[in-house]
């Protein structure tokens, strides 16, 4: 019996939107699919603005996290409804850890983010680098759309550090995306390793459910055919 409810999270420096080719695909599939908008302005609010959406749910939930969303999730996902967990080219934190620590000692030629100073409160990314960094597989035009209409994200998001892992509960999923130039694949293999994930990989660069709905969707379908909550 498959988990029927997914809620789709999106990461830092894009909005929901960027869930929309996943959403279709689920949805043609029979799935009840929501995607949650969240802030990005602090952990704690973007985790209030999950969970409000997993409780409007009515039944078990497959929660997805791409990017920041991963580490949203690893806290949302400790909701009583949440039955699986899927990593989408994702920061997966372990207690006391942040997207901050995870990046702070790049190993020697891995990308490095091309974000600016913060303003106000707030990081975007440069916006000439943000297709090679984030949608090098995407169509230019689209790519450069997603610069010019980036989301700003909150230091206090990127600072802040999650308390309790739900991937130590819940059972995990794990895409990596091997042209990712914003978290460097074999990070992303190793948290998904460190998680116990099962764990598929792609040539995609990290706006992976938009170069690869059709696979993106594949994965949270055999999370949500592998377990449901009685």
């Amino acid at each position: 019996m498959r988990t029927n409810n997914v809620v789709l999270v999106h990461g830092a420096f894009v909005d929901g939107s960027c869930w929309e080719p996943v959403y279709r695909v689920l949805k043609t599939r029979g799935y009840k699919v929501q995607v949650a908008q969240h802030p990005a302005t602090s952990l704690a609010a973007d985790v209030a603005a999950v969970r409000a959406v997993i409780e409007m749910q009515d039944g078990p939930v497959t929660l997805v996290g791409h990017g920041y969303g991963g580490v949203v999730i690893t806290e949302a996902g400790n909701h009583e409804k949440v039955a699986a967990l899927v990593y989408i080219a994702a920061f997966v934190p372990d207690s006391e850890e942040s997207v901050q620590t995870l990046i702070a000692h790049p190993p020697p030629g891995a990308p490095v983010p091309p974000m600016l100073a913060p303003f106000k409160g707030m990081l975007r990314l440069e916006c000439a680098k943000f297709a090679d960094a984030m949608a090098d597989d995407l169509d230019p035009q689209r790519a450069q759309f997603l610069a010019c209409a980036q989301r700003p994200f909150g230091v206090d998001a990127f600072s802040a550090a999650v308390v309790r892992p739900a991937w130590r509960a819940r059972p995990s999923w794990y895409l990596v995306a091997t042209g990712d130039r914003m978290i460097a694949p074999d990070a992303q293999r190793n948290m998904a390793r460190r998680a116990g994930a099962v764990v598929i990989e792609t040539a995609a660069s990290h706006l992976v459910q938009e170069a690869s709905p059709t696979l993106v969707a594949g994965l949270i379908e055999q999370a949500a055919r592998a377990r449901t909550m009685s």
